[in-house]
């Protein structure tokens, strides 16, 4: 069976995207949809698929096994329900959206029709991901410290609030997923967000400081930081503090100390290419059990990344909501 495989957004995730499943067997990128014509143009000579500029025309028009949506996050909401509409399995890149109540209209309509779907956070697809979360217990966890410190996207949506959700939403949320699969479930959040240095950058209302204390339901506690406010560099990772043990996850790279005794391994597998090849192997068999990240578990790292503006606006401790 060659799975032939429809885009929803064309730019940079979508062709990495593209480059991945180039390198698994039976599959074609059959045809793509943006509305950049640019964009679009470029992506489908140099990945030789049909473009398309009116999505329902696509859609209807090509006999396709499945969809990747690729689109910022401010776009999702109809596109999602138009491939529902049409029973066809889908990976969307994260966030899933930046309105609660949306996601949840999607979800329910997703698991009302029992639609195969895959989210992208690819991090939970590591090699050394798998490791760290063996390695301790969440009841073992004392605390987490997660970070996400870089520079601004120069892109327009990206610096703006109402379309992207801001750097924790839209960014940090990697950090926040990956101490959800490890650690469990955030039940309550108190963040502080702020527009502190960078003001050179027409058109932007995103803060460029956070820092955000989670409470796990299991009684772990944590913090996630980040800022977009970096000339040069960047640091990622998510640190796991235990009673003889300390886990660092820093990229592609896991670093083990226990009571001292130090070690680094580097991750062997590339996690996009796994979670592409896992999702289409899921499409082939109609069995989505080894997909890692479902649309209902990323709706609830949404719930915890947009708690936090909430707490930020009010100024003070909030609850997340159940999903």
């Amino acid at each position: 069976m060659t799975v032939r495989i429809g885009f929803i957004g064309t730019g940079g995730i979508a062709q990495h995207h593209m480059n991945q499943l180039l390198q698994i067997e039976d599959v074609r990128i059959a045809c793509g949809y943006d509305t950049s014509s640019e964009t679009l143009i470029k992506a489908s000579k140099r990945f030789e698929f049909t473009p398309y500029d009116d999505l329902d025309k696509m859609l209807d028009s090509e006999v396709l096994d499945c969809v990747y949506i690729c689109v910022p996050p401010f776009a999702h909401g109809e596109i999602e329900k138009k491939v529902i509409e049409r029973n066809l399995p889908f990976l969307v890149e994260k966030p899933i959206g930046i309105n609660l109540d949306t996601v949840k209209e999607i979800l329910s309509l997703i698991e009302k029709r029992g639609i195969i779907v895959s989210v992208g956070y690819h991090w939970r697809y590591m090699d050394i991901t798998k490791e760290a979360k063996e390695l301790i217990s969440p009841e073992k966890i004392g605390m987490v410290l997660g970070y996400w410190m870089g520079g601004l996207p120069m892109v327009p949506w990206w610096r703006r609030k109402e379309q992207s959700g801001g750097q924790f939403v839209e960014q940090t949320t990697h950090i926040v997923d990956l101490a959800r699969f490890i650690v469990g479930d955030v039940e309550e959040v108190y963040a502080l967000f702020d527009r502190r240095l960078v003001f050179d950058v027409e058109g932007m209302n995103v803060p460029d400081v956070g820092t955000v204390n989670l409470k796990f339901k299991n009684g772990v506690i944590g913090n996630i930081s980040n800022t977009c406010a970096l000339n040069f560099g960047y640091t990622v990772g998510l640190h796991i503090y235990g009673r003889n043990i300390v886990i660092e996850v820093l990229g592609n790279k896991l670093v083990i100390n226990e009571q001292g005794k130090k070690i680094e391994k580097q991750a062997r597998l590339n996690p996009s290419l796994e979670e592409d090849r896992i999702f289409i192997n899921a499409v082939k068999t109609k069995d989505p059990s080894c997909i890692l990240s479902t649309y209902r578990d990323a709706a609830k790292t949404l719930a915890v990344t947009l708690s936090a503006w909430d707490s930020a606006g009010e100024n003070s401790v909030v609850k997340v909501p159940e999903i």
